[in-house]
């Protein structure tokens, strides 16, 4: 009732829009190759969209979680049993929208890239590969030459500082976060590990793609208007 009161006065909460605009020099032109990627991606072609999540807690709870039931909320604790971290590596496949993934003990150089050069070295028959990924410190050019040394025909799309909102796999990570890893109950690290794969292998099953919308093409690509995501 009392939604509908100021729905109809057009009174709204106090709001708060928060924006960080990228320092990169070349943030215009990376965010349109990027996306140019998603929108028209080269004729036989695979698109990767990498990162990484970091210390997934495995945390097991003091109470049982109680679903939700006809008229009571879902329940759940706040006193929990840490059992330890992983690190999931994903890589999201931008044209059938299917995750392939890989968890670490500890967030490394090394394991990251061991997951891309699994990605880039069994592309499929007759596809060139296309890698995205952002500038955290484990993906440094630095740590990644090796790779690309050994693969100089993958192009690498490094997205501009603060824009992860770029890469597709980090709205995936949001979702893993809501179903599973928010309200998940884990024994221990390796019970951690089994939920993280048993999700994306079911994931896999009824993959979605994402859909990009160019909100106004007269407008240029500026950090403060670019695409809608749908």
């Amino acid at each position: 009732m009392v939604a509908r009161v100021w729905a109809r006065h057009g009174l709204q909460l106090p709001r708060l829009e928060r924006d960080l605009a990228s320092d990169g020099p070349d943030c215009e032109r990376t965010a349109a190759d990027i996306i140019g990627l998603y929108l028209n991606p080269p004729q036989h072609a695979a698109v990767f969209c990498v990162d990484e999540k970091t210390a997934i807690q495995a945390l097991d709870r003091v109470d049982p979680v109680l679903p939700l039931s006809p008229g009571r909320a879902g329940r759940q604790g706040c006193e929990y049993f840490r059992h330890g971290t992983r690190s999931l590596y994903a890589a999201f496949h931008t044209r059938p929208g299917e995750v392939l993934g890989r968890t670490a003990e500890r967030h490394t150089s090394a394991a990251c890239i061991a997951f891309l050069t699994d990605i880039v070295a069994h592309p499929p028959r007759h596809t060139a590969i296309h890698v995205i990924r952002d500038t955290r410190s484990a993906h440094t050019p630095t740590h990644v030459d090796a790779v690309l040394q050994a693969h100089p025909k993958v192009p690498v799309h490094v997205t501009p500082t603060y824009s992860s909102w770029l890469n597709h796999v980090a709205l995936w990570f949001a979702k893993i976060e809501r179903d599973v890893i928010a309200r998940g109950v884990c024994t221990s690290r390796q019970d951690l590990q089994r939920t993280l794969m048993r999700y994306i292998r079911w994931y896999t099953q009824s993959p979605k793609t994402v859909k990009w919308k160019d909100a106004d093409p007269r407008h240029r690509l500026t950090p403060t208007s670019i695409v809608t995501v749908h």
